[in-house]
């Protein structure tokens, strides 16, 4: 996980709760936008492969590394309007993850 992410995203949740609040709408609308960046990337996924016969290839693969980036922010703004330790929630859930991969991995014998 970069080390600027959850400084950064604290700081345009910060200004977003100065600007529109941190009511239940707010954390909805921070919600919704982390599913707005994830359309955007799969647009851009469709775009990279040309299945729009219509657009043609129209995108990158920088341009889908590029709206995925906007996902995880989006993403970890949103996470600051649902709990008071971001970043311990998000270390917790790697760790997690991480765990049940290596498990996974030792019963295929890898």
């Amino acid at each position: 996980m970069s080390a600027i992410l959850i400084p950064v995203a604290a700081r345009i949740a910060a200004a977003l709760n100065v600007t529109n609040g941190e009511d239940e709408h707010e954390a909805a609308m921070r919600l919704m936008k982390v599913a707005e960046e994830a359309g955007e990337a799969s647009a851009a996924y469709i775009g990279m492969t040309g299945q729009n016969p219509r657009k043609g290839i129209s995108h990158t693969t920088a341009d889908v590394a590029d709206e995925l980036c906007d996902v995880i922010i989006a993403a970890t703004v949103a996470l600051h309007s649902f709990t008071a330790t971001p970043a311990a929630d998000l270390t917790a859930k790697l760790d997690a993850v991480a765990r049940r991969m290596a498990g996974n991995a030792a019963q295929r014998g890898l």
